[in-house]
């Protein structure tokens, strides 16, 4: 009995040993880049400087480390994991690197980053929403990130309009940055591997920043993506869209006619949330999951819909998409600008979405 339970517990164990005797845990997303072919290759696609400052997210046991120390003028190293943190300052102590590389214990996502010119990193995917936002409004801009990411999520990263994996996280990041794929890479060049392939993705951040309330922006998109097949008069049709856009609009309106605040200074939280089953979160939280689209209860339409005052707003509303020729488009596949243009239509209206 004893021998049966100590082989299940070994079938459950989630980790495999490095050479030099740490023990890498896949629950926390530890694969390390073994393939040197492959740390050359993304240091060559990173466009590194002499004069650079890198920022590495997760260096592991530092293999693209040392190469990007060679590259650049110094490395500033962010990591969780107490043991690798060791095994860094040991590889590199005593070498002409040590004095070049900054390493930083602890959670990116919590970690008030440092000036850098460059992000290069092989990142746990479970963060990958998170750090891609986290990165994106980091001031000052950087000039690159080059990333490692899950292959699926990656390419929802680049998707085009019409692209079956167009979604808010493609609109979203691409609305503050220039997404390019840079190389594909096969589970195997990593130990221990993963299940799934990763892509190379590269970020430049865009320069001027866009002029957009990111709130407001991203309030906006969450719900033209509610049904992103549908077409965006069948969606702002919708009961429950038409009775929080209409909430936001007297709020507003009050506040504007009181002359309590300005329009520059209001930040109104519009509950997504009631849309359905789907949970809010003010940090721009786009998930890589395999379906962007709400759960709207049925029957949640403009049939039935006799009160005068929804109606009256209902018809404002639709006049927006009437004057933008948007009653008949599909946020799946409206470009960046038709999507800014449709905002504006609605602000100039009086609409907001934050």
């Amino acid at each position: 009995m004893a021998g049966g339970k100590l082989k299940k517990e070994k079938a459950k164990h989630t980790s495999a040993p490095y050479q030099g005797g740490i023990t890498f845990h896949k629950s926390k997303g530890q694969h390390i880049l073994k393939n040197p072919l492959l740390v050359d290759s993304i240091v060559q696609k990173a466009g590194i400087k002499s004069t650079d400052v890198i920022l590495e997210i997760g260096p592991g046991t530092g293999n693209l480390t040392k190469k990007l120390l060679e590259a650049g003028k110094m490395v500033i190293a962010v990591e969780l994991d107490s043991r690798m943190v060791q095994e860094l300052g040991r590889r590199f102590q005593g070498t002409p690197f040590s004095t070049r590389l900054k390493i930083i214990q602890g959670d990116v996502l919590k970690t008030d980053l440092p000036y850098f010119d460059i992000c290069v990193a092989n990142i746990p995917y479970q963060i990958s929403s998170p750090l891609t936002f986290k990165l994106l409004f980091h001031q000052p801009a950087f000039r690159c990130a080059i990333i490692m990411f899950q292959k699926e999520f990656a390419m929802r990263l680049v998707a085009q309009p019409g692209d079956k994996l167009y979604c808010r996280l493609s609109v979203n990041t691409q609305l503050y940055a220039r997404v390019s794929h840079l190389l594909k890479v096969g589970k195997n060049n990593f130990r221990p591997p993963p299940k799934v392939d990763s892509s190379v993705v590269r970020i430049e951040p865009r320069k001027p920043r866009p002029q957009v309330n990111p709130k407001e922006w991203d309030g906006f998109i969450r719900m033209c993506f509610i049904r992103k097949n549908k077409t965006l008069s069948s969606i702002f049709r919708l009961k429950t869209v038409l009775s929080l856009l209409e909430k936001n609009y007297k709020t507003l309106q009050a506040l504007k006619s009181s002359q309590s605040s300005s329009m520059e200074n209001l930040d109104i939280e519009l509950d997504i949330s009631r849309l359905g089953d789907f949970k809010e979160d003010q940090k721009m939280d786009m998930d890589g999951g395999t379906d962007d689209e709400m759960e709207v209860e049925d029957g949640d339409d403009d049939e039935g819909d006799a009160e005068g005052e929804v109606s009256g707003f209902k018809d404002k509303v639709l006049a927006v998409l009437k004057e933008g020729q948007f009653e008949e488009k599909r946020a799946s596949k409206l470009t960046q600008q038709e999507f800014l243009y449709l905002l504006s239509l609605f602000n100039k209206a009086g609409i907001h979405f934050s």
